[in-house]
């Protein structure tokens, strides 16, 4: 047996798979066809975020007389700006590769296909230097994460000239002057978002009746109209029905309200959802169940196929980084023979956007759905003290409790670092924690965060500050 495991995919499921296997003493190998760290590392969630504060902070010097600043002909360079991100996504990968080290992780790169093996599928590596090479061990675990999803009936289809994923958005020569975003979900609008705040004409369309369609709808409609005071436009709900090319840009045939519109631009970024890579892995001679592309598990992340597991995107919704490496280490720790709890942890969701969109666990109308009762409290950050001192007094923090537990089941927020806040509310799920343990926390002022502490007081008609 060569390894007690091998993980296939370096993303951040894989990878942080890969070092709690070897913490817990099991032999480790990892197979990586392109670059350590995945799609997420080098081309998803760190170089996105790098160019967003590109863009946030140039859009900040067009409002620095509020601050009682000025400055003389701000502008940018816009391939500097895309060569920050890159260096930014480097230096992570550089820091995966040393983790591996570090780990004694041997990380073989290369192509793998599964083939019949025992007592788990053997995996068959075909070498990036050449040739290949057949490894065995006692468990696979595959991490092969996902790809936008494309469709070529009507020309959504990326060229890397005019028509774009988030790849092709993150490494451009030039910002387009008009740019079309197709799907608004939280990759479809930081694009829009930072191409917006470099000065580009942004258009979103959305299918469904409202953009960010996975958040509260308080949150998606406070958020469509601070995205429309930024200056990007929307066509929502609008239904594609073909794209086309020409030399000097693209335009997009839509539906909107049962009539006919044609949208031009000079790029167009496609982002309505995703695909499990699923393709060239052996699965179906191996048995294994797959599902709208997604391979089908337990709750332990264990396919049909002995000795073979699947986790984070690969294996389905919700495709975020930190769910896959939350699956990982439980994955591994339950092969470990360790019982780990909490496998349904709840998972918060983070847009990068400008203002950040966050939340956790059920929205409103979930709550309702699902029979509960639902107390919910509000509170805008326009009355916040930190968020005024800050001049970000955009947005607002929902909490949804269950009316019958005090279980806080769900917290929506939209508003300047919301993103950073959410983890309190993830917590305080993860603990169990009902009404009465949050509203009796003492939470530091001035801060933002203040405004999450107002927000469970206003759901039983505590709140001290409207």
């Amino acid at each position: 047996m060569d390894f007690d495991v091998i993980i296939i995919g370096s993303g951040p499921g894989g990878y942080v798979t890969a070092i709690r296997a070897a913490q817990l003493g099991l032999k480790t190998a990892i197979v990586e066809r392109e670059l350590l760290g995945g799609i997420c590392l080098n081309w998803g969630c760190i170089p996105t975020k790098a160019l967003l504060r590109s863009g946030d902070i140039y859009e900040q010097l067009g409002h620095l007389g509020d601050y009682g600043l000025s400055a003389e002909n701000p502008g940018y360079d816009f391939t500097k700006v895309i060569a920050r991100s890159r260096k930014v996504a480097s230096q992570l990968n550089s820091g995966v590769a040393f983790l591996m080290k570090k780990h004694k992780i041997e990380v073989i790169e290369g192509t793998a296909k599964l083939e019949k093996g025992s007592p788990a599928p053997k995996v068959v590596v075909a070498l990036k230097a050449g040739g290949s090479r057949t490894v065995q061990a006692k468990h696979v675990i595959l991490a092969t994460g996902a790809r936008a999803r494309t469709f070529p009936e009507t020309g959504l289809v990326p060229d890397g000239d005019r028509v774009w994923t988030y790849r092709e958005a993150l490494v451009p020569k030039t910002a387009p002057k008009r740019l079309i975003v197709i799907g608004s979900g939280a990759i479809g609008i930081e694009f829009a978002s930072f191409y917006r705040a470099l000065g580009s004409e942004v258009t979103v369309i959305e299918m469904l009746p409202r953009i960010l369609p996975v958040e509260d709808e308080e949150v998606s409609k406070a958020a469509h109209k601070a995205f429309e005071k930024r200056g990007i436009k929307f066509r929502v709900p609008a239904s594609v029905k073909t794209l086309t090319k020409s030399k000097t840009g693209v335009a997009v045939e839509i539906e909107v309200g049962g009539k006919a519109e044609t949208l031009e631009g000079d790029v167009a970024i496609v982002a309505v959802g995703i695909v499990g890579n699923v393709e060239d892995l052996g699965l179906e001679a191996l048995g294994v169940k797959v599902e709208r592309t997604h391979v089908v598990t337990d709750s332990h992340g264990a396919t049909g196929v002995a000795g073979l597991y699947a986790i984070g995107d690969v294996a389905g919704p919700p495709w975020l980084a930190h769910k896959a490496s939350h699956e990982g280490v439980h994955c591994i720790e339950q092969i470990a023979g360790q019982n780990p709890p909490n496998i349904n942890a709840p998972i918060p969701g983070c847009t990068y956007s400008n203002p950040q969109v966050a939340s956790v666990g059920l929205t409103e109308a979930q709550a309702k759905e699902q029979g509960l009762e639902p107390k919910v409290g509000r509170f805008p950050f326009r009355v916040n003290g930190k968020a005024i001192a800050m001049g970000e007094t955009e947005g607002f923090v929902k909490t949804v409790f269950d009316g019958k537990t005090g279980a806080l089941i769900g917290a929506h927020m939209i508003g300047a670092e919301v993103t950073e806040m959410i983890q309190g509310f993830a917590l305080a799920m993860t603990l169990e924690a009902t009404e009465v343990e949050l509203q009796a926390t003492v939470f530091p002022h001035p801060t933002l965060s203040e405004a999450m502490h107002e927000a469970s007081l206003d759901a039983y008609g505590k709140v001290l500050h409207i």
